[in-house]
């Protein structure tokens, strides 16, 4: 079944503004993330006990993205009060967990030609840098502090 959806470019604003002893700092930037023609935007409440919230391979499928394809992702923390613990894992079972409190958004730009393929290595050692040890990231799952919690995911994909 063709499609008849036209491949447009996500455009990402990232803007800081200060005032500070009378003067303006600050900065801005734009990243343009070309051909993208698939988006996800859902708001799920995240509860105490840790759960996958979205998967990552070469199949689209529920709740399944295709990794390759995964240009840029957005979670922003909704709550007034409560964090909450986003873990990534890629397919050598490395784990990464950030913390993302009340009101704060993360952000994770895939690469440019392969998406969420070889992006993160998680190690204690110095070998973290290399990227001959990358992985791919397989699932992402998420657990609140003390209360349930809504997120809002925002994937983009080409």
């Amino acid at each position: 079944m063709a499609t008849t959806l036209t491949s447009s470019t996500l455009r990402v604003w990232i803007k800081e503004s200060i005032k500070l002893n009378g003067e303006q700092h600050g900065g801005e930037t734009i990243l343009s993330i070309p051909d993208i023609n698939e988006i996800s935007k859902r708001i799920v409440t995240v509860t105490t006990t840790e759960a996958v919230i979205a998967t990552f391979s070469a199949a689209i499928g529920a709740g399944n993205y295709i990794a390759a394809d995964v240009k840029y992702m957005r979670f922003a923390n909704l709550d007034d009060t409560n964090f909450i613990t986003l873990t990534f894992r890629n397919q050598d079972n490395d784990e990464v967990a950030i913390k993302l409190d009340a009101g704060h958004s993360f952000m994770w730009c895939g690469d440019n030609s392969d998406g969420m393929t070889a992006v993160f290595n998680a190690t204690q050692d110095a070998d973290a840098a290399s990227s001959a040890n990358f992985g791919s990231l397989t699932n992402i799952q998420a657990d609140a502090d003390t209360a349930s919690v809504d997120l809002e995911v925002f994937v983009a994909s080409a």
